[in-house]
């Protein structure tokens, strides 16, 4: 995993899966994992192109995000936001995935939650919690200089709120549905246990 898109991530404006579709098998099918990539996160993606201007276009996926914000314009936002989250969401897993984390990420969960099983409650916790769609992220607070548990809801997103994210794990039933049904909470234990992707999140704290 290069440096560059650790630092760079808003700038893949492209919808963008980093393994096949099978990759997450057998706790996110390739079934799921096709709908959810070709259908959800690519529909946004064309969605979005039909709303930008020839200028728009110029920008990263990030500026338009934060343009839309400030000029409230919610139908530019949803789109551009949901495509950020979902490339994130995709980096965000990896094959043969979970565990505990090792190193500087490992510290700092130990220091800001008390310990990993307390940080893993707090995560499942957060999206089991989430009201209807949205997401649960792991973030880095500037302000508070601390790691933090967040969720969002809909497509809104952490950087709209200067949050620098680590990882997230989507709680949109087209998420989850498919193989867990109305299961939340299942989902979000096999998300936790087999596939978050750790070294991502990792190269992510060392470039904040």
């Amino acid at each position: 995993m290069s440096k560059d898109f650790c630092q760079n991530f808003e700038i893949l404006n492209a919808p963008y899966l980093p393994y096949e579709c099978d990759a997450l098998n057998p706790h996110i099918t390739p079934n799921t994992l096709f709908f959810h990539f070709e259908k959800h996160h690519k529909g946004y993606q064309t969605n979005l192109e039909k709303l930008l201007s020839d200028d728009d276009k110029k920008l990263s996926l990030k500026d338009i995000i934060l343009k839309a914000q400030k000029e409230k314009n919610t139908a530019v936002f949803n789109n551009a936001a949901q495509v950020w989250n979902h490339n994130f969401y995709w980096f965000s897993m990896k094959k043969d995935g979970g565990g505990e984390p090792e190193g500087q990420l490992r510290k700092w969960i130990d220091r800001d939650f008390g310990s990993f099983i307390a940080f893993k409650e707090a995560f499942v916790t957060g999206g089991k919690t989430q009201f209807g769609s949205g997401w649960v992220w792991l973030v880095y607070n500037e302000k508070s200089e601390k790691l933090e548990v967040v969720k969002t809801g809909n497509a809104d997103t952490p950087i709209t709120d200067k949050l620098y994210p680590l990882i997230t794990c989507d709680v949109w039933e087209h998420a989850y549905y498919l193989d867990f049904q109305n299961r939340r909470p299942d989902y979000l234990d096999k998300f936790m246990d087999h596939l978050v992707n750790w070294d991502f999140a990792s190269c992510r704290l060392l470039h904040i």
